[in-house]
């Protein structure tokens, strides 16, 4: 599996990011607070090896709502040259995560430490939830933090040119939707590649409670709320991935939004995880094995040896 995804991302690596007008350049450092993870910041001693050397700025506003905030992880030794960012949206259910919010930030903290610790800058994205924000609320917050790392991950190091964005659970649908829908990517809201894990693409009459309460109880809906047939138009590089443990429905999800791409001439490789408990787990930071890890590094590594201008 994992030759056959380096061979997918060997040949995808010519595709090019979205053009988009430029944003202004947002608010400056004055607004970064920047603090480190130390042994008493987390009660999970494995989080705390991880992120030794890792500096994190928190709660960086990208938008109106109290939801739309960042975290940037970036390593405490200084890089000669600008770094990858890698850019994470998770989230379990359109409504929350199942985990109590501290263990899900520990849990998020591992995977924003995992690309800190690899050459990269890595930014949490925060978002909106239901059933007080509703579609397309999940990816219009994407698109305007996107625009915020644009505008401002070069004080972090950080090069804008070389995001890859990995959506989790709900947070893959908010990425790909923002993908598909062409009218919601305002101000510059392109990735170089994206990775999308155990998500839902277009629902169904057998929605669950979550997505209804993102998507609205009009079914009828849900066809031009789906991420199809724009994501079908998408000319970056895709990764796929889905767990073992992923529910009926969340594979099949999965395996058809890889034949539809395929069928379009932009066929992804796929993987197929051991565990899916949480972003953490998808990049093997658990020890569960059969990660992306392996992928998503030699990923970022291809997008700077393209030597972008």
């Amino acid at each position: 599996m994992k030759n056959c995804l380096t061979f997918f991302l060997l040949l995808t690596m010519t595709a090019a990011s979205a053009h988009v007008v430029a944003p202004p350049r947002l608010t400056g450092p004055s607004d970064l607070i920047r603090v480190g993870l130390t042994d008493s910041d987390t009660t999970a001693g494995g989080t705390a090896r991880l992120c030794e050397q890792v500096t994190f700025s928190r709660g960086l506003r990208y938008g109106e709502s109290e939801a739309n905030v960042l975290d940037v992880a970036a390593s405490a030794t200084k890089a000669d040259t600008p770094r990858p960012v890698l850019l994470f949206v998770t989230g379990d259910t359109f409504t929350g995560d199942h985990a109590a919010p501290e263990l899900s930030r520990q849990i998020q903290d591992q995977a924003m430490c995992f690309a800190a610790r690899n050459d990269m800058i890595g930014v949490r994205v925060n978002y909106r939830l239901a059933p007080s924000a509703t579609w397309p609320m999940g990816a219009t917050d994407v698109a305007a933090a996107l625009s915020w790392v644009h505008g401002n991950i070069d004080l972090f190091n950080g090069d804008a040119r070389e995001i890859v964005a990995i959506g989790y659970g709900a947070g893959a649908f908010h990425l790909a939707t923002l993908l598909a829908h062409p009218e919601f990517q305002a101000d510059r809201a392109d990735v170089a590649a994206v990775v999308l894990v155990s998500g839902i693409y277009r629902a169904g009459k057998d929605a669950s409670d979550s997505e209804k309460a993102y998507l609205g109880s009009d079914v009828s809906q849900y066809n031009k709320r789906s991420v199809f047939p724009g994501i079908l138009n998408v000319d970056v590089p895709i990764v796929l991935a889905w767990s073992a443990d992923d529910s009926a429905g969340t594979v099949a999800q999965g395996e058809t939004l890889k034949k539809t791409l395929c069928g379009a001439g932009h066929c992804p490789r796929s993987a197929l995880l051991r565990s899916r408990d949480g972003i953490a787990s998808a990049l093997g930071l658990d020890g569960s094995g059969d990660s992306l890890a392996e992928p998503t590094l030699l990923l970022v590594r291809q997008l700077e040896a393209r030597g972008l201008p």
